[in-house]
């Protein structure tokens, strides 16, 4: 997919709250369907900060897309992405929304991130072809970030020189490598599977109250009016 095809949108955020977790959920709480809050709280009860997945200048929109999907369908929230020579670009028609419902951290350089997850405890694990370890034998790592590449050149040099080690998923044919978003969604999947510590209380009430915003039609208006009325 082209970069400057009209369906390609930047993707960047989300941008903080602007109130108070517990004011935007009773806020908005009346004007959702209750099948709407359940399915919110939901969601977010099965999300996970133990598994992140972190792009390292993804070039294609479509694969972009198709990344983020899959860490929204299996219960990531956080995606951190080295943007690169064009940005971190997205289709609308691939991601389906998904970027709205993810925390999508960028950075300009490997490092930058690569500093970040250190100080957060994550171990990180670059996707690269021929390593002795697969993805079931990370299952174990209490707080991991997994890395894929750009679609060329595959994981920067100075992010593979930064990580802890590499992972490859196990073929049996001929082809020697997957789409990098191919390779994403198996690994996320292997990786989501079983028990991963949920989010923390505060953190599922800033995502509740998030998720709300997104789906409420005036979303600032009602909070507006809601605090004026108190």
């Amino acid at each position: 997919m082209r970069a400057d095809d009209p369906d390609v949108i930047e993707i960047e955020g989300p941008p903080p709250l602007s109130h108070p977790a517990e004011v935007v959920i009773e806020a908005l709480s009346p004007v959702v369907t209750p099948e709407r809050r359940r399915r919110i709280q939901h969601v977010v009860s099965q999300r996970t900060d133990d598994l992140v997945v972190v792009l390292d200048s993804i070039s294609d929109p479509h694969n972009s897309s198709a990344v983020l999907r899959s860490a929204d369908a299996f219960g990531i929230q956080t995606v951190h992405v080295i943007v690169g020579r064009y940005g971190f670009r997205a289709s609308r028609g691939v991601s389906k929304g998904t970027h709205r419902w993810l925390d999508v951290i960028r950075y300009e350089t490997p490092q930058a991130c690569a500093r970040r997850l250190k100080d957060e405890g994550y171990a990180i694990y670059v996707a690269g072809m021929g390593a002795d370890q697969d993805p079931e034998g990370l299952r174990e790592q209490s707080r991991l970030a997994i890395v894929f590449g750009n679609e060329h050149h595959g994981v920067s040099p100075e992010m593979a020189e930064l990580a802890d080690g590499t992972f490859s998923i196990p073929m049996r044919g001929f082809v020697e490598s997957l789409n990098v978003s191919v390779a994403a969604a198996i690994t996320i999947q292997t990786l989501a599977a079983g028990t991963r510590a949920p989010l923390s209380e505060a953190r599922q009430r800033a995502l509740e109250a998030r998720f709300l915003m997104n789906s409420a039609k005036n979303a600032d208006q009602i909070i507006d009016e809601f605090i004026g009325n108190d």
